[in-house]
């Protein structure tokens, strides 16, 4: 299995090089999520993604795993695993509460309430609970937020074709209709496997399934992680819209991821 640290890199570099979340040194994180490197290195800058972090703490806590990084983590969070399993809702809603509720206010209990409805501490969750994309939807303001939620999520696809760096896979998009979000029908989509010349994933082939976040190849998925993936993803969406309207309208410090 990849290292924890550069299985992080992976995720996280795409919205840093976007400048959303984490150090500037986007060079860095680049050349840490295609090869092993300094683990004290990659652990500083894991650490500084200020929206991640505390979740692959609390997850490590829950399960008594030492590292915020041991490889089981960093899966559990961005893709998802039995770990999840043991993150107490109690414990999630506290942790969420520790970094949020004091500069929400009353607006903190659109997602603490979402954590009893079947939310759970996976990438998805901050992204459809925590930050002010579905609110702002439920408010009438489509485009550019329906946009944002669908390419921060963590996606999946099947690769149809490769040309270099450039990637084309087949994946379902996000939709918004009579208030929810919801898994809409399939597309072709041009995504990224590497770029000046340092490549994340260099032998894909064809008919593979890989994980996607913003315009970047993250890894392959086998079956197993794939179906983890879409649970855990299926489990935050049912959450986020059981809330009632107007929903989550948490504005995060950082994109986190």
């Amino acid at each position: 299995m990849t290292l924890g640290p550069v299985l992080f890199a992976r995720y996280a570099y795409p919205p840093n090089a976007l400048g959303y979340c984490g150090p500037a040194d986007h060079a860095a994180l680049l050349g840490a999520a295609s090869e092993p490197g300094d683990i004290a290195e990659l652990t500083h800058l894991a650490s500084r993604f200020d929206g991640a972090w505390p979740y692959l703490e609390l997850i490590a806590g829950c399960n008594g795993i030492a590292d915020p990084l041991d490889e089981r983590v960093v899966e559990a969070y961005w893709v998802g695993n039995s770990l999840l399993d043991r993150v107490a809702p109690s414990a999630l809603v506290a942790s969420l509460e520790h970094r949020f509720a004091r500069r929400t206010g009353r607006d903190f209990e659109s997602v603490a309430t979402a954590v009893p409805l079947g939310g759970v501490a996976h990438h998805s969750f901050h992204v459809f609970g925590v930050y002010p994309w579905l609110g702002l939807l439920r408010s009438g303001t489509e485009g550019p937020a329906l946009t944002v939620l669908d390419r921060c999520r963590i996606r999946w696809g099947r690769v149809e074709a490769l040309d270099g760096d450039t990637v084309i896979v087949r994946n379902r998009t996000l939709e918004f209709r009579d208030d929810r979000l919801e898994l809409g029908g399939f597309r072709l989509e041009q995504v990224r496997r590497g770029a000046d010349g340092i490549g994340i994933l260099g032998d894909l082939a064809v008919g593979e399934d890989v994980s996607l976040h913003w315009d970047w190849v993250c890894e392959r998925l086998t079956p197993a992680r794939l179906a983890r993936l879409r649970r855990v993803t299926a489990h935050n969406l049912a959450a986020v819209n059981a809330l009632p309207a107007p929903g989550p309208i948490v504005a995060a410090n950082s994109w986190g991821g």
